[in-house]
């Protein structure tokens, strides 16, 4: 069995390609730039899935797909995955994929893969403990984080269950037709997130309370759309106000379907303290 996997050099595709190729299937890599880094075994194809003509070559004899989600053209790519013979495709989404938000994201690619015809599986990881790469800037420099909102309560997974959960989907059975939503092990305020990164560098990280408008105001300066900031900012005031509990179906998902316990975000920071030294 020969399986694709798109958007193979991102983050999770990575470890996606990792976690097949110990199954002992052959794996495809699909890359729109340089493969460096991808594990050796793996096959590697250039294409770009917003020029679907451009998968042609990678899709031929293709069983199953691992999907990331590129919304332009994404009908015309589903279309041609089951012109060439693919079977299964398990799609990367996310764990508010129901919201307005991602109408014209997520629930475009969910859409397109639901009416291919094909086996089909959403994956929905919640929030990616890797968002706190966009801190590390000021980590690195100042061992400090400057934020809004830091009661506010995550379940923050690590990118590599996203990719355990997509092979397990990928390589298993009685997943066809199937919605998994999940997130990690443990809910975690925002400040002791930072906290766990201090942890993991042997030294304290500060987290300071920034104003909400003066935050604002910087998102926006520095290219953030407006709505985008001010729907995330509404998440987290409300989680700051009223945090959730530990939602318990989310946080167990991972083991259930991969055998093994889901990494926590002390996990996650120390296999990245590199990007915050």
């Amino acid at each position: 069995m020969t399986i694709l996997v798109t958007g193979a050099t991102g983050e999770v595709g990575r470890c996606v390609v990792t976690e097949l190729l110990r199954s002992g299937h052959a794996v495809r890599a699909l890359t729109r730039r340089s493969a460096a880094g991808l594990p050796g075994g793996v096959e590697v194809f250039e294409g770009d899935l917003e020029r679907p003509e451009s998968l042609r070559e990678a899709l031929t004899g293709v069983e199953r797909l691992y999907l990331f989600p590129v919304p332009q053209a994404i009908s015309e790519v589903v279309a041609l995955a089951a012109e060439s013979g693919v079977r299964r495709i398990v799609n990367l989404s996310g764990a508010l994929a129901d919201d307005a938000m991602f109408a014209d994201g997520y629930q475009v690619v969910e859409r397109a893969v639901e009416e291919s015809g094909l086996e089909w599986t959403h994956i929905r990881p919640g929030e990616f403990s890797r968002n706190w790469l966009d801190w590390a800037p000021s980590i690195r420099a100042e061992r400090v984080v400057r934020r809004p909102y830091g009661g506010a309560v995550t379940q923050p997974i690590h990118e590599a269950d996203v990719a355990a959960v997509a092979a397990a989907v990928l390589l298993g059975e009685g997943h066809a037709g199937r919605t998994y939503t999940f997130a990690g092990p443990r809910s975690l305020t925002v400040a002791e997130q930072a906290e766990a990164i201090g942890r993991a560098l042997g030294e304290r990280v500060r987290f300071e309370e920034q104003d909400p408008v003066t935050a604002r105001e910087q998102w926006v300066r520095h290219g953030y759309p407006a709505t985008v900031v001010d729907w995330l900012f509404g998440i987290w005031a409300e989680s700051a106000h009223d945090p959730a509990p530990l939602n318990e179906e989310w946080a167990t998902l991972v083991p259930r379907l991969t055998g093994r316990p889901a990494r926590t975000f002390d996990e996650w920071a120390a296999d990245h303290v590199t990007a915050f030294r």
